[in-house]
């Protein structure tokens, strides 16, 4: 008997490959960066019973439409607003993400973001490639210290915790918000705050919500407003929480001190202001990118991949 039928509509790592390449049939090599057209979408998901698919791509009802063998939607994020879940759920097809794998490596990102834009880090590094470092001096390039000071973290879920237990080593003072209260761990102290006076108190804010109607632009111009002038503000979470645009204008006229992204309203597009902006530190949506990590949400797609092609529950469906 012929084996099912997948489409990856990108080049994932190579265990991975090898591991999708040994059990299914697929529909195409991806190839390396290479991006799917809508054409190609449509094709893949006629054709598929199951697909892996990224952030990136947009699901909706009419790509479903084409649909008529799918079985599985393996997403390889834990986000999945990506996804139409109703047309999904309507046409009987399995959504599923990859939560958990991914937390350490988004922490440790969150954390290097932080460090970069308080310690110039960026700007410091350019200096010296290109030549214009002349030596040390007293005033160069000074930035904020981090040991000491207070993390605001809006969205106390399992990354916004990961964030939360690494600053103890700097000796921070951890305020959050989030929908529910959590507990933290032996000798941890973490102060559940309104999102108004977390904003007022914290020197650093780093956001950790998923995308949904009511996060769209929870920071705006007036959230921005309620922030030290000192402070620093982080997004690892997803682009569109964050109105850049205000953004924009809080950064140029100094509401805040700086800030560091790593995901954008309308990704990959990158609003051509903060580009200039010497006070921003900004990646390429990194979040998860280690090799270890990438190869951990391939195997949780291709465990749940298993299990629905084989009539089983999927361990990490979403509903």
């Amino acid at each position: 008997m012929a084996p099912p039928t997948v489409y990856v509509t990108r080049l994932l790592p190579s265990p991975i490959m090898a591991t999708l390449r040994e059990r299914y049939r697929l529909v195409a090599e991806p190839a390396e960066e290479a991006i799917p057209t809508a054409e190609d979408l449509r094709a893949g998901f006629a054709e598929a019973d199951a697909v892996i698919c990224m952030l990136s791509d947009s699901i909706n009802a009419d790509l479903l439409s084409h649909a008529t063998k799918l079985k599985i939607l393996a997403n390889y994020a834990v986000g999945y607003n990506n996804i139409d879940l109703d047309a999904a759920k309507a046409r009987g097809i399995v959504v599923t993400n990859t939560p958990d794998v991914l937390t350490d490596a988004t922490a440790d990102l969150a954390w290097a973001l932080m460090l970069s834009v308080a310690r110039r880090v960026v700007e410091g590094d350019q200096w010296v490639r290109t030549g214009t470092w002349r030596g040390w001096a007293p005033t160069q390039l000074l930035g904020a210290d981090i040991a000491g000071k207070t993390l605001g973290i809006i969205g106390m879920g399992r990354i916004g915790q990961a964030v939360a237990q690494r600053a103890q080593g700097f000796r921070m003072r951890v305020v959050y918000e989030s929908r529910r209260s959590v507990v933290a761990p032996p000798g941890l102290l973490w102060e559940h705050r309104p999102l108004d006076q977390l904003l007022a108190e914290a020197d650093f804010v780093s956001l950790h919500v998923p995308l949904t109607a009511s996060t769209r632009h929870l920071i705006g111009a007036r959230e921005l407003s309620l922030m030290k002038p000192t402070a620093i503000l982080i997004n690892t979470a997803r682009g569109p929480v964050v109105d850049e645009k205000a953004l924009v204008a809080a950064l140029k006229a100094g509401v805040i001190a700086g800030a560091g992204l790593d995901v954008y309203e309308e990704e990959p597009a990158v609003h051509p202001e903060l580009v200039a902006l010497p006070n921003v530190v900004l990646l390429p949506h990194l979040g998860s990118a280690t090799v270890e990590t990438r190869i951990r949400m391939g195997r949780l797609c291709l465990d749940n991949i298993e299990a629905v092609l084989n009539g089983r529950p999927a361990p990490n469906q979403v509903s």
